[in-house]
């Protein structure tokens, strides 16, 4: 007995990840660690915010309604059924469940003053499992819309409780009812709260059951503890159940959630897990994520960097979520009952920071499901207003960031392959967006000052910047999706309204009155500074290149510029963590210095990446940080939003298979440590070009890179990758 517990007290620990089946070293999950963001850098709440991934380590499916796991800021609250990864503020969170040795003897009240001190035995894609200091072993998976635990208790106790905040979520909620069904069930709804500030509109639903019959139960409202009751009906309020668990027990536990109704959580409950078998739904899950992760096969890295890598893919591969239940049903942007026929409707759009990378991502990996979600955003339009939202949580638009980025992902998902949609609506709400001040989604403006841009060609310069990025999108969503020419040249020539900005004294790009007069220059300026903003013209870099002096001074610039690459929001350099620099590190590919580029993202992936809790630089923002890695450690990068094509650099495996619809690209020569490009060849021809179009890998390729430790300043320098004048 005594070698037993020290083997369990060894293997609750992070040694247990040291270990490997053979079994274990083949299953793409199994090199997930799900831990990695889970924790700041910092110690503070604040910091927290700004420098962790706020991630979370618990059970998901691949782009799946349920989510059973820890929240970011409330670890010790117990596992929730519903999160996003990477979200950047507290939300969601409903249901929390704890499991506790003994019986209940006082009430809960917030669940905030247990300290159960979870060790983590296993945590990989598909499945979670946690020893708590007393004993308590929690292991959790799911299914796409129901969550299934398994709780094994200390054989010392003869009883033991769990708890449940039906009433308890990671902001404050208005409405809740539980009702405890008998003494192995329960059922009920809450509301969700808020996100970033923003009231969110929607009610969750759930039906959950244990495999055991309690000896107890009862519910709490506040400090009162109900041992008996059925019934709660308010905020702050919870249900227990107690079991005997003499000489060690385990008990089963399975919930469905639905945001239409409670029958439809019973349905879905029902339908996706009808028993009570927890490693067969464990090995369902483990099984999707493994379809799912095994489209890019790595092989030649260490260790350490292939985990790394499945974990950012596993992120780039959480949101958007289905949001319909097992029959079609879905509250819409009317917040009303529809029904996707034929498709799976989608919610949890973080556009403003997906469009960059993952949708591009998502896109060439999961063409339908991410042809599913642009049907689903332009119902969303159609549903909540006419024009397109910026950040949607479940029947949300929260109208978080700025820009209209919902145009820019619709047209990198088509350019990329998810263009299964009715591309001519998309285009007319596009243009609807584009063109009418008062389009709007929900009580969201779809672009503010939108007036003041049409009339004067400048404003607000973040705000801008993301709104011509947005025109050129569109622009070349109409040539590709419809062959529409004269949207085509309309659009373009609105996107060099990036040039009213330019202040020819400082030579940098700045906010301007509406009079034409010139702001301060650290003025309007979205979570970054001026220095970040500068380079936000990522269709057409030639010319602001040649604005400020040409490639010489371009290149001295981001030479200052990529100094520190840990810059917070209001600091003039570089900052790894944030969505307006993520391509800055290629702008090198533009002024005859790709070696610069081949360093430097090695350098970012080095310094600012690691396989530890609080080993990522900023946010995941639901994937768009997990696609950025994924990228840089392939060698491609989408730096054009709505161009089908990437700018190259040095990847870090010596073999990379991706497999897509049409074929394989396979990516050979990598190294983690060698920077250097010396030559490159596609499909056997050399290349001596810094930008690949998707043309010619989307049907399958095979890109040979030969790397060095010495820098070649001649390799990629021939042929420039495109500007959009």
């Amino acid at each position: 007995m005594c070698i037993r517990k020290i083997t369990l007290l060894l293997l609750s620990g992070v040694a247990l990840t040291q270990i490997r089946t053979t079994a274990q070293e083949n299953s793409y999950p199994h090199k997930v660690n799900t831990r990695i963001g889970t924790e700041g850098k910092g110690a503070s709440a604040h910091e927290a915010y700004l420098e962790a991934g706020y991630t979370f380590p618990g059970a998901m499916y691949p782009f799946g309604m349920a989510q059973f796991t820890p929240t970011f800021f409330h670890p010790n609250k117990g596992f929730v059924i519903n999160q996003m990864s990477g979200a950047g503020c507290e939300h969601m969170g409903n249901l929390p469940l704890l499991p506790l040795p003994g019986e209940l003897k006082s009430s809960p009240e917030d669940m905030l003053g247990y300290k159960p001190e979870f060790k983590i035995r296993n945590a990989y894609a598909g499945f979670y499992e946690v020893l708590d200091r007393g004993g308590v072993n929690s292991a959790l998976t799911v299914t796409t819309r129901t969550g299934m635990g398994k709780f094994d208790f200390p054989a010392n106790n003869s009883a033991a409780s769990i708890i449940i905040g039906t009433g308890l979520n990671a902001t404050t909620m208005k409405e809740a009812n539980v009702n405890i069904t008998s003494n192995r069930s329960f059922e009920g709804f809450a509301d969700g709260g808020a996100f970033c500030g923003t009231p969110v509109s929607y009610r969750i639903y759930f039906a959950a059951e244990f495999d055991t019959e309690a000896a107890g139960f009862g519910t709490w409202q506040g400090e009162k503890l109900k041992r008996g009751n059925r019934q709660e009906t308010q905020p702050g309020t919870g249900i227990y159940f107690t079991f005997k668990t003499a000489g060690g027990k385990s008990v089963l536990y399975k919930v469905g959630i639905s945001y239409v109704s409670l029958a439809n959580a019973k349905e879905n409950l029902k339908t996706e897990n009808p028993g009570w078998d927890f490693n067969k739904i464990k090995n369902s899950a483990i099984a999707a994520w493994n379809k799912q992760l095994s489209k890019i096969e790595v092989k030649g890295g260490s260790r350490d960097r292939t985990t790394q890598f499945y974990t950012h893919l596993y992120r780039a591969l959480a949101h958007p979520n289905v949001f319909n239940d097992v029959n079609g049903e879905y509250i819409g942007g009317d917040n009303k009952v529809h029904q996707a026929r034929g498709f799976n409707y989608y919610t949890a759009f973080s556009n403003w920071d997906t469009y960059r990378t993952q949708t591009q991502l998502i896109s060439m990996l999961a063409p339908k499901e991410t042809s599913d979600m642009m049907k689903s955003i332009l119902l969303f339009a159609e549903q909540s207003g006419g024009g397109f939202p910026r950040w949607v949580l479940n029947s949300t638009e929260t109208g978080i960031m700025q820009g209209d980025p919902t145009a820019a992902m619709v047209s990198v998902a088509h350019s990329f392959g998810a263009n299964d949609f009715d591309t001519r609506k998309a285009l007319q709400i596009m243009k609807k967006g584009a063109e009418d001040p008062s389009a709007r989604s929900q009580d969201q403006l779809t672009r503010p000052f939108l007036k003041q841009y049409l009339e004067k060609g400048y404003m607000n310069a973040s705000m801008m910047l993301e709104y011509t990025t947005a025109d050129f999108a569109i622009a070349q969503f109409a040539k590709q999706a419809l062959a529409d020419d004269v949207t085509y040249k309309q659009y373009l020539k609105r996107a060099q309204n990036w040039k009213n900005l330019y202040h020819p004294e400082t030579k940098w790009l700045n906010s301007r009155n509406e009079n034409g007069t010139w702001k301060k220059h650290d003025e309007d300026w979205r979570e970054a500074s001026y220095k970040n903003y500068f380079w936000m013209v990522p269709y057409n870099l030639g010319k602001l290149i040649d604005t400020i002096g040409g490639k010489d001074v371009a290149e001295k610039r981001l030479d200052e510029f990529f100094v520190r690459l840990d810059a917070s929001y209001s600091q003039e350099w570089f900052a790894a963590g944030n969505e307006p620099d993520f391509q800055a590190p290629w702008i090198y590919n533009w002024t005859n210095a790709p070696y610069k580029t081949q360093a430097l993202v090695k350098r970012i992936i080095r310094e600012q990446y690691r396989n530890k809790n609080n080993g990522l630089p900023g946010n995941d923002d639901l994937g768009a940080m997990g696609a950025w890695y994924v990228f840089a450690n392939i060698g491609l990068y989408p730096v054009i939003p709505g161009v089908a094509g990437f700018s190259v650099n040095s990847p870090s495996f010596s073999s990379v298979k991706v497999h897509l619809k049409n074929g394989t690209i396979d990516i050979l020569g990598g190294d983690e440590k060698l920077e250097y490009i010396e030559s490159l060849k596609l499909n056997g021809k050399p290349l001596n070009s810094t930008w690949i179009e998707w043309e010619h890998l989307k049907n399958g390729a095979r890109l040979n890179f030969k790397l060095s430790n010495q820098i070649s300043k001649t390799w990629g320098t021939k042929i420039s990758p495109p500007s959009y004048n």
